[in-house]
């Protein structure tokens, strides 16, 4: 399902996507917590990233799978093949820390967009769970920064 897109490898065309998502979700949810009077504004974007990144990702490490078992298939060098799995585990950490920025993002959506009725909580809450997002969102983009680099050097080494 996610190995080809139109005859072209699936994953080299997906990536891209996640490459621009995860860095404007962790940057739209960091600015949603830090800064209340942007949160009308950013909400809906915060919103539509929040579920759309982690489905994104996902696909990008699932096709990054078939595109791995295929490269294995083709007898590739063992060194090249470490390095497409080392790839496949900064990839895989990404996919989980985007996952728990989205629930975060969403979750201090909830709490304080007005739109659904929750109890009043104390105001550290808001705090603290913007706290974990800015955390998250430093590790998005460190991994996503991780993935990239170890795919390209993967595909490039030291040619450029």
């Amino acid at each position: 399902m996610f190995k080809e897109i139109n005859g072209l490898p699936g994953h080299i065309l997906v990536i891209h996507a996640a490459v621009v998502f995860v860095p404007l979700l962790a940057l739209l949810a960091s600015a949603y917590g830090l800064v209340p009077r942007w949160r009308p504004r950013l909400g809906w974007a915060v919103a539509i990233l929040a579920v759309v990144t982690p489905v994104i990702t996902w696909v990008a490490t699932e096709s990054g799978e078939a595109f791995e078992e295929f490269l294995k298939g083709k007898g590739y060098p063992p060194e090249l093949l470490a390095k497409i799995e080392e790839h496949s585990g900064y990839g895989d950490r990404t996919l989980w820390v985007t996952l728990g920025l989205a629930v975060a993002a969403l979750l201090l959506l909830a709490l304080t967009s007005g739109r659904v009725r929750a109890p009043r909580l104390p105001s550290w809450v808001t705090w603290l769970l913007t706290g974990v997002i800015v955390v998250l969102s430093g590790f998005a983009l460190v991994y996503v920064y991780l993935t990239g680099d170890t795919g390209a050097a993967s595909v490039w080494g030291n040619t450029l």
